[in-house]
């Protein structure tokens, strides 16, 4: 694909690329009026902590693969309960169902404008794996 990777296309694919996996209550949000570190976050939930390392894995395998993006940093921590992946202008947050409503990150960003799931949908349908298979 030759159209340059926005912050916004990078968000909306990378939560396709989770909601074709195992992730859960996937959503993103638009921090870019609210901080200076980052655009986006996505965050998404998973239901144990293999399935937190899982996605984590394979969401940054496929972004190496479809974008030749690098993460400027992961973060983890011991038991894979809560995983970071910072591309820069987007930031991944993958926690165990438990950390997400523990540390409520979206409560804590309420002032940050968030994406409907439509909205990243139709933008990322092109990188879907099912684009040819109605769902």
């Amino acid at each position: 694909m030759s159209e340059e990777l926005t912050s916004y296309k990078l968000a909306c694919v990378a939560a396709r690329f989770l909601d074709e996996g195992i992730a859960k209550d996937i959503s993103i949000l638009n921090i870019s009026n609210v901080s200076s570190f980052a655009d986006y976050f996505v965050i998404c939930s998973a239901q144990t902590n293999t399935q937190v390392k899982a996605l984590t894995e394979k969401l940054s395998d496929k972004i190496k693969t479809t974008f030749a993006r690098l993460p400027l940093g992961r973060e983890n921590d011991v038991k894979n309960r809560w995983n970071l992946i910072d591309y820069g202008d987007v930031v991944i947050h993958i926690l165990h169902q438990d950390e997400r409503e523990a540390y409520a990150i979206e409560k804590f960003w309420n002032h940050a404008f968030s994406i409907p799931q439509n909205k990243w949908m139709e933008e990322s349908k092109e990188y879907s794996e099912y684009k040819d298979i109605e769902r």
